[in-house]
Order: structure tokens, then sequence, then C-alpha cells
């Protein structure tokens, strides 16, 4: 769909938030230590012996390698002790950091995050107001979930939260309605980025938790590589065809399956501290807004439905679709006559179509008034 095009403007960005306990201000190379302490054991003999420290540098980048200053170098057995006292430091630097069990790929992915990440925060109540009528204006048929968004929202602002988190939502309706395109819309209007999982073609709790290291196919899941590639602390993801999802097992049986994944991160006790199964380190993950889909709530996981706000949406009246081809219309250039048409057909139409179906016909509209004239 190619709706209005207006994005999260005003939006308002916060202080960083660290969502991850590492420390990467720490010195952990062996042979940076060692050169560190050897300069303070050199300074610190220098002014010992009654010089001022401002000369030790410019004696030695004049190359005056006088009596007194080689007297200040390190010895043999000076270099020994600073070599083990080096090593000793290093490793206990790196057990203090929480890196220590990664290799540098994985440490360099993370690094990213050590100034914190983005989070936004409406500006004021007025925004979320104007987010709720943009998208009530766009999709009317989806009330109900624009009303529980606006005022989540809104609670948001008033209690001066650091971050935007909406409350785990399920949108339930029939296919072609536009429920993942509306939670996508929503994110791009509070000017948060998104990411969409396929729970149908993705049921394994990979896509979602990712994979152990040491697999032949490990990796990050998709919400930690979201973060990780736009360095925001609180997107949306939005869970499509949730309803859809089996349990996934391993040859051992073991089960995998996506819903088991999903449940840590939508409780906000055990999203503060999830652990990621890739990094082995632990994210804070209550800022995630999820947004999940199906068409039949019941096929949903127990445990999931009770963690979620239902929201029902609605089979699309013939009203609901002549709005709809009216705004598609008008932003694809289609004629007047042509938007009329095909409003007034759909408002008279018995049969229940949906938005895919609409998009077709003004596809096909659009490619009938842009056809060349042939004599």
């Amino acid at each position: 769909m190619s709706i209005n095009r207006r994005s999260g403007a005003h939006r308002r960005d916060q202080v960083p938030l660290r969502i991850v306990a590492l420390r990467f201000d720490l010195e952990t190379s062996p042979q940076k230590i060692e050169q560190q302490l050897i300069a303070f054991l050199r300074e610190l003999r220098w002014k010992a012996r009654g010089f001022d420290p401002a000369d030790l540098e410019a004696a030695r980048e004049a190359d005056r390698w006088s009596e007194e200053l080689l007297a200040c170098c390190p010895s043999q057995h000076d270099g020994e002790r600073i070599h083990r006292r080096a090593k000793a430091l290093a490793d206990r630097r790196i057990r203090a950091s929480g890196l220590g069990h990664l290799d540098k790929d994985a440490r360099e992915k993370l690094r990213g995050l050590s100034d914190g990440v983005r989070v936004v925060q409406l500006p004021s109540a007025h925004r979320a107001d104007e987010i709720a009528a943009t998208l009530h204006e766009e999709m009317p048929w989806m009330a109900q979930a624009t009303t529980l968004a606006w005022h989540a929202m809104r609670e948001s602002v008033r209690n001066g939260a650091p971050a935007l988190h909406l409350p785990p939502m399920l949108l339930d309706g029939p296919p072609g309605v536009g429920k993942s395109y509306w939670a996508r819309r929503l994110a791009e209007l509070i000017g948060t980025p998104s990411e969409l999982i396929d729970a149908a073609n993705e049921p394994a709790g990979f896509a979602v938790a990712g994979s152990q290291r040491g697999w032949a196919t490990a990796q990050p899941g998709r919400l930690v590589e979201l973060i990780l590639r736009d360095h925001v602390g609180n997107p949306v993801m939005v869970i499509d065809e949730i309803d859809k999802v089996g349990n996934v097992c391993s040859n051992k049986g073991m089960s995998f399956a996506l819903s088991n994944a999903l449940l840590p991160l939508l409780e906000p006790l055990s999203a503060q501290a999830w652990s990621c199964p890739y990094f082995r380190v632990t994210f804070d993950m209550r800022w995630i807004s999820w947004i999940l889909t199906s068409n039949n709530r019941r096929n949903v996981p127990a445990p999931l439905l009770s963690r979620c706000r239902v929201v029902d949406v609605p089979p699309l009246s013939g009203a609901y679709l002549a709005h709809f081809a009216r705004r598609e219309g008008a932003a694809r250039g289609l004629s007047a006559d042509a938007i009329a048409t095909l409003a007034a057909m759909l408002e008279g139409s018995s049969h229940r179509l949906d938005l895919r179906a609409v998009i077709k016909l003004i596809d096909s509209l659009c490619g009938h008034e842009n056809s060349p004239i042939t004599h």
C-alpha cells in the first residue's frame, strides 16, 4: 500500500539509553597495558629524581637519552614483572567488561552500543492526538486499535517515561484488511523503526531470539539485528499471522517454537533482563512495542493470547473500501471520474473484497489510463 507519506515529524529524541551492561571503556590489550605501565614507571622514577614531568616527554621526543633518562627506564627484572602484571590486569578487565566470552568480531558488533541507543518519546500529548487522527483518517476501520495506541501514547507522555512503549496487542481479523500495514504505519508516524516477521514462513524462535553460537547457521535474532543497525532501543516489532505458527522441534525433541521465544519478551520484568542466545549478553528489551496479527485468535497459543490486548478488526464494508479507493486512487494519480466510478462500485458491491483486491483494481485502472492511445 502507498497511503499518505507523512512520517513521524516532531518526535523527541531522548538521552541515550544503555540497554547492555557491558564495559567498552576498559583497555584489555596486554601489550597496550604493558606500555602504559612502563610509561608510568619511567615517569615515576623521573619525578623521584627531582625532574619536572613535563621535561620527560620533551627529552624523549628530542632523542636525548641522557644518563638520567636511561636510569629511569625499566630493567629486565622490571620488564618481567610488568609483563606479568599487564597480563593479569588484562584478564581482570576482560572479565569486568562482560565481553570476555566473545571473539573480536562479536565485540565489534556490540561496540556500537557503547554509548547507549536512541529512544523515541513523543514531545506532547498533542502529538499523540495528531498521530491517532492521521491513522483514523487513513484507516477508520482500525478505530479500536488506533484508540488503544492513542491512549497508550498519551499515558507514556503523561508519565514521563524515558521511551515510548505500547502494550503488546493482537490484531485479529480477516486477511487483507491492513493489520500489519497499520502497525508499520504507526511506527512510521511515531518515528521509530519497525520490523516484520512472518510467523507462517519463519515459525522457529530463531527469527526473534537468534540461535546459539557454534551452530553453522548461528546468527542474532531480527530484533537484536534491528537494534544494532539502527541504534534505537524502542522499535515496533510486528509478528504477522501468529495463528499460523506451529511447534518446531529438533530431532531430539527440543522445542524451538516462535511463541516460546516471544513469551519472555512480552513480559516487562523478563524483557528487562533478556538473555541473547547468540551473544550470551543480557539486553534491556522492555521498551520494545510488540504488535501481533492473526486471522483466527482461537489458533493463537494461549500463553501469547493472555499477554496481549486483543483487538477485533471487522471485515471491510463497502463504505470502507470506497474510502480506501478514493485515497489510494488520488495518491496514484487516478482520474476523478475513475475514482468516483470505482468508489460507487465498491459501495454497492455484494461481494466481500479486501484491500489487496482494491489495489489490483486501481492498478488495472491506472494501467488503462496510462496506456498509449492506438489509432
